[in-house]
């Protein structure tokens, strides 16, 4: 599945990224190129929600 978003301070597509925590564990993210705006994983619990596949 595939989801096509854009950023709504400037309407650029998203671009696929990874943010690495303080733990050293990486959480998958969604960048802009243009204003630097990011959106990470939602969180349940306080935890980022992963997919182990």
């Amino acid at each position: 599945m595939a989801v096509n978003a854009s950023c709504a301070s400037c309407d650029e597509p998203l671009k696929n990224d990874y943010l690495k925590l303080d733990d050293g564990s990486m959480v998958q993210i969604s960048i802009c190129p243009e204003c630097e705006g990011k959106i990470k994983s939602p969180q349940c619990c306080g935890e980022d929600m992963t997919c182990l596949i």
